[in-house]
Parts: structure tokens; C-alpha cells; sequence
């Protein structure tokens, strides 16, 4: 039977670049499901006068794909402007590393949001997001997809722990349904704040736990 990964494969799997997190990331972001198998965390460092990702680093939960993938995107998008650094695309990344699996390609693609993600983050908290649109209840609805239930492995939505979602004046009140003496309250609040704070019109974010 043939080998399914390549040599340049094998290698980032075996000896990834830049691994691990940054001290105070200008932006940070996590990709992915643990349902799923795989999770991809970007961190990167902005210098604020030329928009060049000064340094990157990444966290892999996954297969030799997803450790791969993780590390060629930090070697790909260092240096770079962060526009640059957008339009690395999953085929550029998967041709980067000799190609992959078919069955394995979504992991190009979950490595390439990581970063984009980590973009945006960096963007937002420094007011730096050209297309500003309101926040609504739909646009944090969307963001609680990406802040996991610990207990399920799947996102606050999909396992129905967002109870309720008002947002009134640059304040956002978000009703979860577990007791705030939970073993995991404390990160799902962490995580709410890291996903909904740097909204550039939201001011305040009020996560309630239920009793």
C-alpha cells in the first residue's frame, strides 16, 4: 500500500515550525472542533507600522495533516503584510507541503482560517476593520458557534447553551445555561469575551449564567 503523505509532509509532522503561543499575541484565534478531531490555534505578532506579521505560532489538536498544515501556514505568513497574509489560500498551503489526501484537505483549509481568523482578531481590537457593520444578535450568534461546550466537544449553539441574546447600545447580554459555580464557567466566559469584546461598536459584554 502506498503511503498516503508526502516526504515534505512527514517532515513538518515530525519537526513542526513554530509551535506553541505567543506572550500577549496582537491576535489570536482557534479553529475547529476536538467532535471533529481537529483544532488549529493561530497567535501572531503585528509590527503596527509596516502590518508585518513579525511572528507567528501555532497549536495543533489533530492528525499529522493538522500538525503539517499548522506549521507551514506560520512559514508561509511570516513576514508577510497582513493582507499578504489573507490571500494564502488552502491550495497554496496544501502544494506548499506536496500535496495531501484528498480526505485530508479540510485540514489546509482549517489552518488557513486559523490565520485569517487571528487577522481579524488583530484588526478588530486595533479599529483597523474596514467593512463595519452593526453588531446584531446573529452576528454574536455567529461568533458562539466558535466557543465550545467542554463537556460535548461542540459549540455553546449546537448544544443549546445560549439561552438568550440582547444587544442594546454597544452593551451585549448573553444568557448561558449553566450555573456560574460550573467547572467550566469561568472558560466559556473567558472565551465569550475573547470572541465578542473586540466588536468595534461593543462596549460592554455581560455573559449571565443561570442558577
Amino acid at each position: 500500500m502506498t503511503f498516503p503523505y508526502s516526504d515534505k509532509v512527514l517532515e513538518h509532522f515530525r519537526h513542526p515550525r513554530n509551535v506553541g503561543k505567543i506572550e500577549n499575541p496582537d491576535g489570536n484565534a482557534m479553529e475547529g472542533s476536538p467532535a471533529c478531531g481537529d483544532m488549529v490555534g493561530v497567535h501572531i505578532k503585528v509590527d503596527p507600522k509596516t502590518k508585518r506579521i513579525t511572528d507567528i505560532k501555532f497549536e495543533s489538536y489533530g492528525c499529522a495533516s493538522n500538525i503539517a498544515t499548522g506549521s507551514i501556514i506560520t512559514e508561509l505568513a511570516k513576514g508577510k503584510t497582513i493582507e499578504e497574509a489573507k490571500k494564502i489560500s488552502w491550495k497554496e498551503a496544501s502544494e506548499a507541503l506536496g500535496g495531501l489526501p484528498p480526505i485530508k484537505a479540510h485540514c489546509s483549509v482549517l489552518a488557513v482560517e486559523g490565520l485569517r481568523s487571528a487577522i481579524q482578531n488583530y484588526e478588530e481590537r486595533h479599529g483597523l476593520v474596514k467593512d463595519q457593520k452593526p453588531t446584531t444578535v446573529e452576528v454574536v450568534r455567529g461568533r458562539l458557534k466558535k466557543v465550545m461546550n467542554p463537556l460535548s466537544g461542540l459549540d455553546l449553539v449546537r448544544t443549546e447553551l445560549v439561552k438568550d441574546i440582547t444587544v442594546d447600545k454597544g452593551t451585549v447580554h448573553i444568557t448561558v445555561d449553566i450555573p456560574a459555580d460550573h467547572q467550566f464557567a469561568s472558560n466559556i466566559k473567558d472565551e465569550i469575551m475573547e470572541k465578542i469584546g473586540p466588536l468595534w461598536d461593543v462596549k460592554k459584554v455581560e455573559v449571565v449564567f443561570t442558577e
